[in-house]
């Protein structure tokens, strides 16, 4: 084997989750030879650059707290830290906040959430349907019990995020190679490299699935079975007659039907359903909005009743059937394989606290933030991650 292809890591993926553990693998160990392969590295169908992009603090799970937490720190300061080469990236970090909507039935958890989150010293708030209206005068929340407001949630532009790491994790070393992964090969249940769609062979004792909606395909190629479908998730945007004063928050209502404001007043919106595809579907259909999303958006801000849809486009989650929650570290069955995957909407905050985490794994170093509730072994046993973290 040429000495070119073999690597001391090789990263299945080169979105948000294999762009963070190539950074932070590189800076923690310099000497390390790690490769990226990424089978487009144009980005056009990564769940990272497809996303509506949101990062919130508001989780039940106190793991998902935390790991959101660090991502609103490197976020702050990214712009700054991830300068190289006299780039310096421009992430339009919006801090607009995130309002969660809820209905009688649901209000106990969320408040109870809400406490966890005040303990962890994040900044949310529980308003009443007054407080909401005098807050977003467009908005109609009758009806509901009341919401929780985090005020330091927002969005920013993820390829520019994106882009950064990938920046930084190659002035570190990190090696980006444009190729699909379609083998894992194992020797006497330890990984030792991978196939490519170019008839290439890349040799590593450690391989990192960071494969995102196609983890599932990556990882059965070694047996493994991950509970993880690609999902198609479409998104709007739409421009209506009657602009808000200012920003509105990611809004949230208790049906699962969200929207956002985004520069030059447009809204952008969405929905998961149940009925929403298993496959790799990358269409959006113009009927989702005129038939379903439209009506709950107009009875929640009737003002928007009178809008234009300017476009849409339609991504993927990797979605966890077992519990909605990720899949961290190395799959207890297959030495070398380490998983970054499952995330099921929530990946691209946790991107930065994720990539440091499988450095630390693979490195064998202390771990700054506990992730260890994610271990693949609850996937093995079939044991659930409950709301309150237990299993």
């Amino acid at each position: 084997m040429d000495s070119d292809k073999r690597y001391d890591v090789i990263i299945v993926g080169g979105g948000i989750m294999g762009s963070t553990t190539a950074f932070y693998l590189t800076k923690k160990d310099p000497g390390l030879k790690v490769a990226v392969i990424e089978r487009d590295l144009v980005y056009t169908r990564s769940s990272t650059t497809l996303s509506m992009v949101n990062a919130r603090i508001q989780f039940s799970l106190k793991q998902n707290v935390q790991a959101s937490q660090y991502a609103f720190d490197v976020l702050e300061r990214f712009e700054d830290d991830m300068t190289v080469n006299g780039n310096r990236p421009n992430i339009v970090y919006h801090r607009e906040g995130n309002l969660f909507l809820y209905e009688e039935a649901a209000a106990a958890d969320a408040k109870a959430a809400m406490v966890m989150q005040q303990e962890l010293g994040c900044q949310v708030q529980w308003w009443t349907p007054d407080e909401i209206k005098a807050h977003y005068p467009l908005y109609a929340p009758e009806g509901l019990t009341g919401g929780t407001f985090g005020a330091q949630d927002g969005h920013f532009d993820a390829y520019a995020v994106l882009m950064g790491y990938k920046a930084n994790a190659r002035s570190q070393g990190a090696v980006y190679i444009e190729d699909e992964v379609t083998e894992l090969i194992i020797d006497n249940r330890q990984i030792t490299g991978v196939k490519t769609a170019s008839d290439t062979t890349y040799t590593s004792a450690v391989v990192v699935n960071c494969a995102g909606a196609w983890c599932t395909e990556l990882a059965g190629t070694a047996g493994v079975d991950l509970p993880v479908n690609p999902v198609k998730r479409q998104c709007f945007c739409v421009d209506p007659a009657v602009k808000p004063d200012g920003p509105l928050p990611l809004t949230i209502l208790p049906s699962g039907f969200y929207f956002r404001t985004e520069t030059g007043g447009m809204v952008l919106l969405g929905k998961s359903m149940d009925e929403d595809p298993v496959g790799f579907n990358f269409t959006w259909d113009q009927n989702r909005f005129m038939d379903v999303l439209w009506l709950e958006l107009a009875e929640f801000v009737p003002a928007f009743e009178r809008l234009k849809l300017v476009r849409g486009w339609a991504g993927l989650y990797a979605v966890n059937t077992l519990d909605g929650n990720a899949i961290l570290g190395e799959w207890p069955e297959l030495k070398g394989f380490y998983l970054a995957n499952g995330f099921s909407g929530h990946g691209l905050q946790q991107g930065p606290a994720v990539g440091r985490y499988m450095s630390e794994l693979i490195t064998g170093t202390t771990t700054t933030l506990d992730l260890s509730i994610f271990d693949p072994q609850r996937i093995l046993e079939g044991k659930p991650l409950a709301e309150d973290g237990l299993v």
